[in-house]
Formats: structure tokens, C-alpha cells, sequence
């Protein structure tokens, strides 16, 4: 008989690529995903991995027992599901995640509920950018995770996931108070063409935008500055260092020295979160939804 936790790790192996991935998305060390897949072979009497390199990849063996594995985990998924339903409590551990400023602006208040009215829900939350919280779902590796689309800009989202819609998240720029902009009730994002742009750092999905953005106006992107957290752009603008875009959701109080201006057309973030297609039925998600989807509200 296949043991489903060696299952798990083949499936694991397979999405990840690699032992130290399997290792990570696990949360197990690399000599126990080792041990698992030796065992494993040994079960099904078949070499399951090859070298490669200084790695190691699947065999046509490992490859067809991977997408079998990742059949029956999806019907153990759709298992869970429906007894849980069934029983018709929120109970049980919930792993959830969001882009910083929505964690910031959205977790405090949902997590506070869920807690309040489902005692017997034990939530673990994280931070995570966008694309990794939609990919780290597709893995199993997290319940939930809250994402985002630009206004021209949608987010890449796996196959196999539902999503809900939670708030609409207006986003301006920040600029110094000094600058010759700061007074007006509204500008173009054209009349930015000349200034120097505090962003994201390179390769994550928001600073993707902000280049595509700008470009799409005939706008070459002078990137300055980069940060991860919006705190630390506006503190940048506030020394004078460039502007930025500030979306609201989370935001806070501004620094002293920073004034923000709507743009003329408008500038927004779709906020919504997104679970395994397969898990639809757990009333544990259900309730963080309705958590998540209160919680906008409130902010929205």
C-alpha cells in the first residue's frame, strides 16, 4: 500500500524541483525528504529519482507516479472538505498569508473575529508577496492567501483556485511636501515623467507594474530607490529622495513632509483572496472569507 506522506513529498519534489525545495515547502529537513523517497522506492520496487548534476530529477517512473500523487491528494483534499462539512465547525489549523499592506490593514481585524467566533480554529499567518501566497496555495502549503490585481495589470493566477473579491484599494502618489505638485487636488502621472521613483525591489510583481505603468505613458522609469515596505518609501519620500505610489489600504498616518495626490484617471488594487478550488466546502474557509470580506468592508 502507497503511503500517502511519501506521496506527499513525491508531490512536493515535483512541483518544487529540487530536495531543498520540497525540504522548504514541507517544513521538514532534506535528509527526511530523502528518507521518504527512499522508502518510497523501495515500496513501489522502482527508481523514483535520478542524478542531475548536483541534483536530482524525476524518472518517467517518479514523473507518473507524481501526477497520480497529486490526483489523490486533491481527492484527500476534497475528503477533508466534505467531512468537515459535515460536521459544520470551523476547527482545526487554517494557514493563511497576505502582501504586507494588506496583513497590515486586513489581518488585525479578520483574524481578531475568527478567533472570537470560531474557538476551536487555530490560524497561523505570514506575510507573502502576491505571486508566491497564490503559488504557495496551489502547493498546499498555505489555506489561503489574500493577492492582488492592478487596475491594467491582473496577477497570474494558477488553475485550480477560487478567489473572492474583498475591497477595491485606491492607491495615489506621495511626493515631498516641497514639491512643486504637493498642492493640487489631482495631477497626471505624465507630470511625473521628470521626477525620480521610490519602488519595490526588482523582480517583485508591484515593481513589475510600476514599470509597465510608467512605460505605457511613454514615461523611462528613473528608479532611485527601492523598499520592500511602504513605510520605509515614504520615509525615503519624506527625506526628499523621489516619489511613489501609495496605496491606501494599510497605509496609516502620513510622515511629516509628505503630501499624496490623486491621479486624474485614477489609480486602484483589486483586493481579493484565493483558496484551493478543492476546499471549497471547509467551513474553516468559508469563515476566514467572511473574516476577510468584513474586514474590507470596514476599510473599504
Amino acid at each position: 500500500m502507497l503511503n500517502l506522506e511519501r506521496l506527499r513529498t513525491l508531490d512536493a519534489l515535483a512541483r518544487h524541483g529540487s530536495v531543498s525545495g520540497a525540504a522548504a515547502g514541507l517544513h521538514v529537513t532534506t535528509s527526511a525528504v530523502s528518507q521518504q523517497m527512499t522508502k518510497l522506492e523501495r515500496e513501489v520496487g522502482q527508481q523514483l529519482l535520478a542524478k542531475n548534476g548536483r541534483g536530482v530529477r524525476l524518472t518517467d517512473a517518479g514523473r507518473l507516479l507524481a501526477e497520480h500523487a497529486g490526483r489523490i491528494l486533491s481527492q484527500v483534499e476534497l475528503a477533508r472538505s466534505d467531512l468537515e462539512a459535515q460536521r459544520g465547525q470551523a476547527v482545526g489549523e487554517l494557514r493563511m498569508a497576505a502582501f504586507p499592506t494588506a496583513a497590515r490593514g486586513l489581518f488585525p481585524s479578520a483574524l481578531a473575529a475568527l478567533r472570537a467566533e470560531h474557538p476551536g480554529l487555530r490560524v497561523r499567518s505570514q506575510e507573502l508577496e502576491p505571486e508566491d501566497g497564490a503559488r504557495a496555495v496551489v502547493r498546499g502549503d498555505l489555506d489561503l492567501a489574500v493577492v492582488l490585481d492592478w487596475y491594467n495589470k491582473p496577477l497570474p493566477v494558477p488553475d485550480g483556485l477560487a478567489k473572492a473579491a474583498l475591497l477595491d484599494d485606491p492607491a495615489d502618489v506621495a511626493l515631498p511636501a516641497a514639491h512643486p505638485l504637493a498642492g493640487r487636488s489631482e495631477a497626471s502621472l505624465e507630470e511625473f515623467a521628470d521626477d525620480e521613483w521610490i519602488s519595490w525591489p526588482a523582480g517583485e510583481y508591484c515593481h513589475d507594474w510600476l514599470m509597465f505603468t510608467l512605460r505605457a505613458k511613454d514615461i523611462e522609469p528613473r528608479i532611485a530607490h527601492a523598499a520592500g515596505e511602504h513605510h520605509t518609501q515614504l520615509a525615503l519620500v519624506a527625506a526628499g529622495l523621489g516619489v511613489c505610489v501609495a496605496p491606501r489600504l494599510g497605509r496609516g498616518p502620513l510622515p511629516e513632509g509628505v503630501r499624496v495626490v490623486p491621479l486624474r484617471r485614477g489609480m486602484s488594487r483589486q483586493i481579493y483572496v484565493v483558496w484551493r478550488a478543492d476546499a471549497d466546502r471547509r467551513p474553516s474557509i468559508r469563515a476566514a472569507v467572511g473574516a476577510l470580506r468584513r474586514a474590507g468592508e470596514q476599510v473599504a
